[in-house]
């Protein structure tokens, strides 16, 4: 299969089951769910087939992102007006996707993996396949659910394969639409509420995130950087008007054209705008809402996945478009990081509803994906800095499983004793011995015990910070104990003590057997080899990162001593010498 159809079907699948899904007789249910789960495997079976293209030594995938971008480069003719894609290099089989879409704006068809992307790509894969499966039990309106699900998981993929801005946006709206009739039409009592606001903040960071992107776009370059008067890039002109992430990251990087203090308005409004996403205090009163009136299926997938959209809408867009916006910002953006790591935990100790309260450790969790990319240690060991952004990464992919088992376990818990009011829950464990040791593990992977998943992220963030402020490392540090407070508490309250009430409560069926363990193996296998499972090959895309902002950081200092020593002479009265 050439890298080309595959990219495409990882989003265009879905998107022809959501439209196949309609076809289908509505009386004809069990065929509905069936073709649903059937296209879900189907696309997760497209994720592990570009895994192993990605990660298989010498392939042309395993090149950095930016060699294999230039390699599908795209000429204009001038005659005709039309574009046509020109190889450069052995393209095939390099996980780069490149067409002309709007000529006249310069908007491609342009689809790419990484490291970094593929690691969410595998993610989505698997969550909606999950969540597909817990969504057996759903009848009402079987059409309409699984056909908006389908569209749902098309949008997902389409975000992290999008390297053209204005694709990654239109992904990115699409994704809006089925979540807010997934959350409004099968939610719970206040799910109209719920709903709305739920697309109201998103579409509210939408803005943010459009307006940097047009400011990319049309941003003219500064006159004279360091006495160059043109940005160059592939040996021409560059003067904007591309919506290309690895041209432009490349530009920021390398060249003077976008200059500090544009630089600073393009990182506060991707930063305002993935934080409502992410979400981070004080952005994240939706979230809650949202999760305690979603059904059990699309709390996974808003856990799992829509969050970690945030997250890496600031690793690809915020930090590499604008590092020095990023650097100039570092400290309010770890302190933010910091708070909201405190304040998800605290909350969440103070929650009654078992929903509610993973929810909020959402936002405690999403908290170290900031402060990981916020220490920005470029002066002393750029390293320092790259563990930091691993540690967010890792963070991402570790939350997307315990937080998509977490709500799982809360929905299994729903559909047999109708409550989650963790006063009245407690002694589960005699009467379901099998859920409670599967809920066990998936919370203390979230909890960060050593040896689960995350553990790993939170070592990574926190020995970073220490390298950037030993005050907010200690912060980041101590949250792990009101982290351990509150799963404990939750623990106890649901599974010890003795409670006639639930006795002979069914516990794990097959089907979510076949959910659990996919989740109980990953908890375990990234905390035991993660290095072999997903940092060998995220890490190099990380570390590219992580060079073109230190890359930055270092011209930008070299530009302010080449400005102070011209404002040195300027001022400085020429020496007479004696005759």
């Amino acid at each position: 299969m050439s890298d080309d159809l595959l990219l495409t079907l990882l989003w265009l699948l879905p998107l022809l089951g959501a439209i196949g899904v309609l076809f289908l007789p509505k009386r004809a249910e069990t065929a509905i769910k069936g073709t649903a789960l059937a296209i879900t495997i189907a696309t997760f079976a497209l994720t592990l087939v570009a895994y192993s293209a990605y990660v298989q030594p010498g392939s042309n995938a395993s090149a950095p992102l930016r060699e294999r971008a230039e390699r599908n480069s795209l000429n204009v003719s001038n005659a005709t007006g039309a574009s046509t894609a020109t190889e450069v290099g052995p393209a095939l089989g390099d996980l780069v996707v490149r067409r002309t879409w709007i000529p006249y704006f310069n908007i491609q068809y342009y689809l790419g993996l990484d490291g970094i992307s593929l690691s969410l790509v595998l993610l989505t894969g698997l969550v909606s396949v999950l969540a597909c499966l817990a969504s057996w039990n759903i009848d009402k309106q079987v059409k309409g659910y699984f056909s908006l699900y389908l569209l749902l998981t098309a949008s997902m993929m389409g975000v992290f394969l999008s390297l053209d801005m204005f694709l990654f946006y239109v992904f990115f709206e699409v994704m809006l639409l089925p979540m807010y009739f997934l959350i409004g039409v099968w939610g719970g009592e206040n799910r109209e509420y719920a709903a709305i606001k739920f697309l109201l903040y998103t579409l509210f960071g939408s803005v943010f995130i459009l307006v940097s992107i047009l400011l990319l776009y049309f941003w003219p370059g500064e006159p004279l950087v360091a006495g160059v008067t043109q940005a160059m890039h592939n040996g021409q002109v560059f003067s904007a008007h591309s919506f290309d992430l690895v041209a432009l990251s490349r530009i920021t990087s390398e060249t003077g054209y976008y200059g500090v203090s544009v630089q600073r308005w393009i990182f506060g409004l991707f930063l305002v705008g993935f934080c409502i996403k992410l979400p981070s205090f004080p952005f994240h009163t939706w979230l809650p809402d949202a999760h305690v009136q979603a059904p059990t299926p699309i709390s996974m997938i808003l856990a799992g996945v829509l969050l970690k959209i945030g997250g890496y809408g600031l690793i690809r867009l915020a930090w590499p478009l604008a590092p020095l916006g990023a650097i100039e910002f570092a400290w309010p953006v770890a302190i933010l990081g910091v708070v909201s790591i405190l304040y998800g935990a605290l909350v969440a100790m103070a929650q009654t509803d078992f929903k509610k309260l993973v929810a909020y450790s959402s936002v405690s969790h999403m908290g170290y994906v900031t402060l990981g990319m916020a220490a920005m240690n470029l002066t002393d060991d750029p390293r320092y800095y790259a563990f930091g952004v691993n540690g967010a990464m890792f963070m991402m992919i570790a939350h997307g499983i315990t937080s998509t088992g977490m709500f799982f376990l809360v929905g299994v818990i729903y559909e047999r004793a109708h409550t989650r009011d963790l006063k009245k829950l407690g002694g589960l464990l005699t009467s379901m011995p099998a859920y409670g040791a599967v809920s066990f593990l998936i919370f203390f992977g979230s909890m960060g015990l050593p040896g689960l998943c995350g553990f790993i992220a939170e070592a990574f963030v926190v020995l970073s910070t220490f390298n950037y402020s030993k005050p907010l490392a200690v912060l980041a540090a101590a949250a792990v104990v009101l982290t351990a407070g509150y799963i404990l508490w939750t623990l106890q309250r649901v599974f010890l003590g003795r409670n006639e009430q639930y006795r002979g409560l069914p516990d794990l069926t097959p089907r979510e057997w076949a959910i659990s363990i996919p989740l109980v193996v990953l908890t375990v296998l990234l905390g035991v080899l993660p290095q072999q499972f997903l940092l060998s090959w995220m890490s190099p895309s990380v570390e590219r990162m992580v060079h073109d902002v230190a890359v930055a950081s270092a011209r930008r200092e070299t530009n302010e001593v080449a400005r102070q020593a011209k404002v040195v002479s300027e001022v400085t009265p020429p020496v007479v010498q004696n005759r």
